[in-house]
């Protein structure tokens, strides 16, 4: 095989090679069987090949043992035996072990960086699928989104949306006549959620420094594709957790990445184990924006490769776009897994003497039938295809094999930092503060005002009370002194009267006046008419 292909494997003797074309690998891709059928090696040697052909990839390792990837096989392991055995019965004469570079990924940032995410770059519709909303709560998680966006409020990790949530809560009445019903009871139930969300890690997930996709997309001194490997054993304890991270990843990749068509080689393939976990229970906005990703992000470059157990387990619509296909052996013990197996069967182009139904029941460890698309896009007619072995180490690093790579590798300590800036849960929080500090002076400044009304009051009622005090005194006054100059009037009047001596003596001086008067009047008289009388 040349560099414009990938060896897959071939038949005994090496008829009927199977090789990957690079220039259709962006077509996307199944890899399908059955536990212990051999699907993780036929994997890792598709990665194998294409790092060595330049070519970035990004791994989900679900079971811990992908992350060999970034280690050479050794002739002395058990399976080495197998392998040189395949190797030489499919004709590969220059089969040897070598490694490839890697670099380890983990969402706990236990096994390998960190990779996180903002909460506005996960957007609404992935967290209501995430924490497994009705449409009522999306509707409300959306307004959040919209008002947080209005207002400028970053929301970076679940405490920027918790605050922000309890923001909507309690402008809930406001908020309903200008967007429709925003109720408290989905606010809470969101809340709820987010608690629930977090008991499983998601926590981790969100914050910065954000991952840069770019950081995916590197190559070594050699000019050999990294391999990117998401330690994914705990994750795969949060299913929900792990498909919408994915998916998330697939949705940035289709945002940021450039429109390149075709290119000669892909710019990167993604592979995603377990795929069946992105399906299940997924509402129908959801399958319509993975239908379109996988449709679309070819035209940037990136391949999309669907490991699964059974093919069944991916929605029509989805793996009509997988042109590359290789299927390993299923069980056809129930109605549903015979049923599976002629679902398998429908998708491969015939191949005369082939009966595909019957082939997938019987198929070795390290066989498959593999159908890939061909040069002019069309697929190859399908065959019986013994894989070839890999390269690198079947099984997984040791911890401190998996330390040594961590510490060395390109990204070196850019994400192992969380970051802390001001966004939604501060910015909420110091108005909440100064509108708290506002209505403290608000209220000191009513509550000042009622004091000195209160004191004006009660300033008013005592002087209106001393004003009645010293009137009531006045009249008091007065009247004493009225009283006063009655007892001095009745006093004089007293002492104006005379005794009983005054009395006698007023009494004989009018008794005498009396008679002296007469006396003196008759005199008086008698002159006077004695002088008339005279005169005549």
């Amino acid at each position: 095989m040349d560099e414009t292909s990938i060896f897959i494997g071939a038949g005994p003797g090496g008829a009927d090679p199977q090789a990957l074309e690079l220039k259709r690998a962006n077509r996307h891709g199944l890899i399908a069987g059955a536990t212990g059928t051999g699907k993780t090696v036929t994997l890792q040697g598709i990665v194998d090949g294409l790092s060595k052909i330049g070519v970035p990839t990004f791994v989900a390792d679900v079971k811990g043992d992908l992350s060999g990837l970034a280690m050479a096989g050794s002739p002395t392991a058990k399976s080495h035996a197998i392998f040189a055995a395949r190797a030489a019965e499919i004709g590969m004469s220059g089969w040897t072990y070598s490694d490839n570079p890697a670099q380890f990924w983990d969402l706990f940032g236990e096994q390998g960086h960190p990779i996180r995410t903002t909460i506005s770059e996960m957007g609404p519709l992935l967290l209501a699928r995430l924490m497994n909303l009705n449409e009522v709560q999306e509707g409300v998680l959306a307004i959040a989104f919209h008002i947080a966006d209005k207002e400028g409020l970053l929301l970076l990790d679940l405490d920027d949306l918790q605050a922000m949530l309890v923001h909507v809560g309690e402008n809930a009445d406001q908020l309903t006549l200008e967007y429709g019903n925003v109720s408290k009871q989905s606010v809470g139930t969101i809340q709820r959620s987010l608690l629930q969300l977090r008991s499983q890690g998601g926590d981790h997930f969100f914050g910065e420094p954000a991952l840069d996709l770019n950081d995916f997309l590197g190559l070594d001194d050699q000019g050999r594709g990294v391999v990117n490997i998401l330690a994914a054993e705990k994750l795969m304890a949060s299913p929900r957790l792990y498909a919408t991270f994915l998916l998330w990843l697939l949705s940035e990749l289709f945002q940021q990445l450039p429109e390149i068509g075709d290119p000669d080689k892909p710019k990167l393939c993604f592979f995603f184990d377990e795929a069946h976990l992105l399906f299940e229970d997924a509402p129908d906005a959801l399958l319509e924006k993975v239908e379109q990703v996988v449709r679309l992000i070819r035209s940037k470059g990136v391949g999309v490769y669907f490991i699964t157990q059974n093919p069944v387990d991916i929605p029509d619509k989805v793996a009509a776009q997988l042109g590359n296909r290789v299927q390993h052996a299923l069980r056809a013990f129930t109605p549903r897994d015979q049923a599976g197996v002629e679902a398998a069967a429908k998708t491969f182009r015939a191949s005369p003497g082939l009966d595909v139904a019957t082939a997938i029941t019987q198929l070795k460890v390290g066989e498959a039938l593999v159908s890939l698309l061909q040069p002019d896009g069309a697929p190859s007619p399908v065959a019986r295809t013994l894989i070839k072995p890999p390269s690198s180490r079947v099984g997984p690093l040791t911890p401190e094999e998996r330390q040594v790579i961590v510490t060395t590798d390109a990204i070196g300590s850019k994400y192992d930092t969380l970051i802390d800036r001001d966004s939604a849960e501060e910015i909420l929080k110091a108005k909440g503060s100064e509108a708290a500090a506002a209505a403290a002076e608000t209220k000191a400044k009513t509550d000042a005002d009622k004091a000195a009304a209160q004191q004006a009051k009660l300033d008013a009622q005592a002087a209106k009370a001393a004003a009645q005090a010293q009137a009531a005194q006045q009249r008091l006054q007065i009247q004493q002194q009225r009283e006063a100059d009655r007892q001095a009037a009745a006093e004089a009047r007293e002492a104006a009267r005379p005794t009983m001596t005054d009395k006698v003596i007023q009494s004989a001086v009018r008794a005498a006046s009396s008679s002296v008067g007469r006396q003196l009047g008759n005199q008086l008289i008698r002159g006077v008419l004695g002088g008339l009388f005279r005169g005549r």
